[in-house]
């Protein structure tokens, strides 16, 4: 068993190897000589990646994909108790792993940097991950999305920082003991797991209580959610607070948009500090002053790691731009809430200038879209025009009553410009009717939305 591969984890058997969290977990695994198998609905670039490691993936879900030698089966949430392999488990007797206590067990004996909140984790990490690999650190880092090719949302790094996305969605971000922690705001949100604010706030200072003992937690000034947050905490902990308030200890004195990118100057150490943010929007400016307050914590010069963070150039999927046709530009959003998708089409509209922003949302959750339809309906008024399909159910089951309708009723309401598309293969000749040269498609949404871009780009070069 090679170094600092966890015990019983030299042959793990993953189920929905391909997804996003679960697919760093089996790379960092592969890259520490575990004997690496799992399997996942569909091929998939990130299941190629896996297998250029020497991780074995069978496409489709069988009983007989599990082999019986295999030391632990790693699941996420997403995996329903009926899944064959998870049943074949059971009956071989061969334990099951969540994906987080997976990931905690990666963690130890290293000093790791956990980021959560509602939005902007899988940027911050990447940030961290980017500027610390620039400045020669060598760190370890599991991401929920990838930095420039398929597979590179992880790494097993020979440094000492461990850098993680740390999911409150389920809950799994107790399972983690970091040194430093980063709360970028707390929210409502995940309505099938928390009922309430108060759940939520419940949830994050669980996250909290599990800092090592002399860690630090770095946390937004501006949002409310977390000032309330640090509120309850009453200086429980150490914590380094950012932002734009005025009683922020890294305060964030100036944003200016240069084009897709943006110069940053905050106050730290009772002087002026300017550094770029190579990514455009005011929201991915914080999460750079957040990376930057979180590697000063664990000990790196502000000096040092400011200039570090412009290495960063952007994770897919987070205002990703897939190309140009016909003098139309099409980019890529993840973004699903409310509050991201509010930030991704302000930051496209301080970027584009005059040009006309056309969106292809695709609602994810059906509980999500039950209990934010209508501010995600406000949010499309930021558009010029848009273009809604049916909500992507991921892991739900359908709600009565709970369709797209609600979102589109609410954009029309606040004076936006929408249709309804039900059929998705559809989509690449509506935008072909709607879009003109010099503007900007912008495909949003955490589901199979971002398939779109290619097509298109394809249908605008025709």
């Amino acid at each position: 068993m090679a170094p600092g591969l966890p015990t019983a984890m030299d042959r793990p058997h993953f189920i929905g190897i391909g997804g996003a969290g679960m697919s760093g977990i089996a790379k960092i695994l592969a890259q520490r000589g575990a004997n690496v198998a799992g399997s996942d609905a569909k091929d998939s670039p990130t299941a190629d990646a896996l297998r250029a490691f020497g991780a074995t993936v069978h496409i489709g879900h069988a009983a007989e994909h599990l082999a019986d030698d295999a030391s632990c089966v790693v699941v996420s949430s997403a995996i329903r108790e009926d899944n064959p392999e998870l049943v074949r488990a059971a009956e071989l007797g061969i334990p099951v792993v969540h994906r987080s206590d997976a990931l905690a067990a990666l963690m130890d004996g290293l000093r790791p940097i956990a980021v959560a909140g509602t939005h902007g984790k899988t940027t911050t990490t990447s940030m961290l991950a980017v500027s610390l690999t620039e400045l020669g650190r060598e760190p370890s880092y599991a991401i929920g999305g990838d930095l420039d090719a398929p597979g590179s949302n992880a790494l097993h790094g020979e440094g000492e920082i461990f850098v993680a996305e740390a999911d409150e969605s389920d809950r799994s971000f107790h399972k983690y003991a970091p040194e430093v922690a980063i709360i970028l705001n707390v929210e409502l949100d995940h309505h099938a797991n928390y009922a309430s604010m108060e759940e939520i706030h419940e949830s994050f200072e669980t996250f909290v209580g599990r800092i090592v003992p002399g860690g630090t937690l770095v946390i937004s000034a501006d949002q409310e959610g977390a000032r309330e947050l640090t509120r309850r905490l009453d200086g429980s902990v150490r914590t380094v607070t950012y932002g734009e308030a005025a009683d922020a200890d890294v305060r964030v004195l100036s944003v200016v948009p240069q084009g897709l990118k943006s110069e940053v100057t905050v106050e730290f150490d009772g002087g002026p500090l300017t550094f770029t943010v190579s990514v455009p929007g005011r929201h991915y400016a914080h999460n750079a002053v957040a990376a930057l307050a979180a590697g000063v914590a664990l000990g790196i010069p502000a000096a040092e790691l400011a200039p570090a963070l412009a290495a960063y150039t952007g994770v897919k999927r987070r205002l990703q731009l897939k190309g140009e046709a016909a003098g139309v530009q099409v980019v890529d959003s993840y973004a699903h809430h409310p509050t991201e998708m509010t930030a991704d089409l302000e930051a496209m509209r301080a970027a584009a200038g005059d040009a006309r922003i056309l969106v292809v949302f695709q609602p994810h959750l059906f509980s999500r879209t039950r209990e934010l339809g209508t501010e995600m309906g406000q949010s499309l008024s930021l558009a010029d025009a848009s273009v809604v399909l049916d909500i992507y159910p991921a892991r739900e089951d359908p709600i009565p009553g709970v369709t797209s309708e609600l979102i589109i009723e609410a954009a029309r309401a606040a004076g936006a410009d929408v249709t309804a598309v039900h059929d998705k293969a559809e989509i690449p000749e509506v935008v072909a009717g709607m879009a003109k040269p010099g503007d900007l498609v912008l495909t949003m949404g955490a589901g199979d939305v971002t398939d779109l871009g290619p097509r298109i780009l394809d249908r605008l070069s025709k």
